[in-house]
């Protein structure tokens, strides 16, 4: 296997241009045929983007939703310079109102733009995360006595240490990852027991250590890889930092209907970097397993309850049902962020209902559609859960 990272793009990212601060990310509607960078200087642009799956992928929205809250801050900042123009007397800025008035203008425009952000897409809590980081800080700035474009640029600041801040934990949390893989290689090449001696021609006690056979197989959802976040991934982190041990022979990806996140995301992203996948349909997930060719599931979340309850892309309960009847350890890779400690337990994640023509380009007569975005996998079923602090059991959060 000839594992190349670097031949993946970076999924979201800020920076400077002429005109102000941007946010570039990569427009996933358009992959596998196109890779397209987009930028915009639009926070609504970008909420359209997460709206749309232009952006997916629980931590790159997250990064997202600080991201389009840094550009409402430069929007509303610009307004506040004007409104002090006008407090200033320049005959060029128009009518406006004092100082006093504009800082509570920024203040409640901000909010305002931070609500819309956060609705973009409700079961996801790193949107909510992101969001809430990036006003918290605005109104630590602005306490500080932070003009309101000292506390725009210290946003921009904010989004950039999110993102180099993501994929950090992304590293830790293939790590940690691949360690377990390292375990289960260990177990089916019996590197877990006590070596046999053997004896030379000579007569000297030699011990032989086992020879590792190939690879693990790994079966995954949706798409947890790279894509899903500022780089690296998640679940697909865990596969890299396992493939740089030579611990991956293969990874079978669902296509994840009805969006074909792992059709178009995750079979492009993994072939990309070098790793063997193997695309098939939903449907051939049992089959699989029951042929013996599925070592580990390993699939994110986009919100995991306070009891282990975990939120992800619809088909994930199927699949870890599956695990458990052929016993498949099941594997769930998320940042903490990820952990919603003030749901308690699945039963209380809201679901987004996406629209219907996602299933069906065109009505049909008499049929209704029904298009639910996740589905919630219960603790029971989960083996572990791997973040950047370590592995866990579901009950331990």
């Amino acid at each position: 296997m000839n594992l190349d990272l670097g031949n993946l793009p970076r999924t979201i990212w800020v920076e400077k241009s002429e005109g102000g601060p941007v946010v570039g990310f990569v427009d996933q509607r358009l992959l596998p045929d196109d890779l397209a960078l987009v930028r915009t200087a639009d926070w609504r642009e970008v909420v359209d983007a997460v709206k749309t799956l232009a952006v997916r992928g629980a931590p790159a929205i997250g990064v997202a939703g600080a991201a389009a809250v840094m550009l409402a801050a430069f929007e509303c900042a610009a307004d506040e310079s004007a409104a002090n123009l006008v407090r200033q007397g320049d005959p060029e800025a128009g009518g406006g109102f004092g100082r006093e008035g504009a800082r509570a203008d920024f203040d409640r425009r901000l909010e305002e733009a931070a609500r819309v952000i956060t609705g973009a897409r409700p079961t996801a809590v790193n949107l909510s995360w992101g969001v809430r980081r990036a006003v918290e800080a605005a109104q630590e700035a602005r306490s500080a006595g932070k003009t309101a474009a000292e506390a725009a640029e210290a946003l921009y600041g904010l989004a950039g240490a999110l993102i180099a801040e993501d994929e950090a934990v992304n590293r830790r949390i293939g790590a940690h990852g691949a360690m377990l893989l390292r375990e289960i290689a260990d177990k089916r090449d019996g590197r877990g027991d006590a070596p046999e001696a053997s004896h030379g021609i000579d007569g000297s006690s030699r011990v032989a250590a086992p020879v590792r056979r190939q690879g693990l197989n790994i079966l995954t959802h949706c798409n947890a890889g790279s894509l899903a976040t500022a780089f690296y991934g998640t679940a697909l982190g865990v596969v890299y930092a396992a493939a740089q041990e030579g611990l991956i022979n293969r990874v079978y990806a669902d296509e994840t209907r009805p969006v074909n996140q792992g059709a178009r995301l995750t079979a492009w992203e993994l072939a990309r970097a070098g790793v063997p996948v193997t695309l098939q349909c939903d449907d051939m997930a049992a089959s699989l397993m029951a042929e013996g060719k599925v070592d580990a599931v390993i699939v994110g979340a986009d919100r995991i309850a306070a009891n282990g309850d975990t939120a992800n892309k619809v088909g994930t309960l199927g699949l870890a049902i599956m695990a458990r009847h052929f016993q498949i350890p099941f594997y769930v890779a998320a940042p903490r962020s990820t952990i919603d400690c003030i749901t308690k337990t699945g039963d209380d994640i809201s679901i987004e209902e996406r629209d219907s023509s996602e299933v069906l380009a065109e009505p049909l007569f008499g049929v209704t559609v029904r298009n639910p975005a996740f589905d919630v996998t219960p603790y029971a079923l989960v083996t572990a859960i791997i973040t950047e602090d370590g592995i866990w059991k579901p009950l331990e959060l």
